[in-house]
């Protein structure tokens, strides 16, 4: 139950501090464990396999943006981003033949929050490999790329 409210609508939390996601997730564990406020949470968000928001935020961005890179997504979405090489200006480029999408220019730091802007950039983070993932595994594999990104980054 709770999983399920942290996940709702998360994509939404793209692009905030992280001291705004940290209570979020904290809340959740110390509720689960009993422990005090005061408690590095980490280990606890480990040992229950969860990814912390922000991770969680990139699985929901990135799950979006293999649909539209598969095109099994409303049109009103795929509309929103643009591969690199469908852009005029970067024809001829070698970047036209990668699944990066292109990133739209911004005037405040506001606009890193919309998903025209967080959805491609997420995606272009990750590595080629996982996405060429079929759809079957992609959303396995990359749950396990980001834990591993996660909490091995963190020892």
């Amino acid at each position: 139950m709770i999983t399920s409210r942290l996940d709702c609508c998360n994509s939404v939390l793209a692009g905030l501090l992280q001291s705004t996601l940290d209570p979020l997730q904290n809340a959740a564990a110390w509720v689960i464990f009993n422990v005090g406020k005061q408690e590095r949470i980490s280990p606890y968000l480990e040992q229950l396999h969860w990814l912390p928001v922000r991770a969680r935020v990139q699985l929901k961005l990135c799950t979006l943006m293999h649909a539209i890179h598969n095109k099994r997504c409303p049109a009103y979405l795929a509309d929103v981003v643009q591969l690199v090489g469908m852009t005029s200006t970067q024809t001829g480029l070698r970047s036209v033949d990668s699944s990066n999408y292109s990133l739209p220019r911004l005037i405040t730091r506001v606009g890193e929050r919309t998903f025209s802007y967080a959805g491609p950039a997420t995606w272009n983070q990750l590595p080629e490999s996982n996405r060429q993932l079929q759809t079957t595994t992609f959303k396995h594999k990359l749950k396990t790329f980001l834990f591993t990104q996660c909490y091995n980054s963190a020892d």
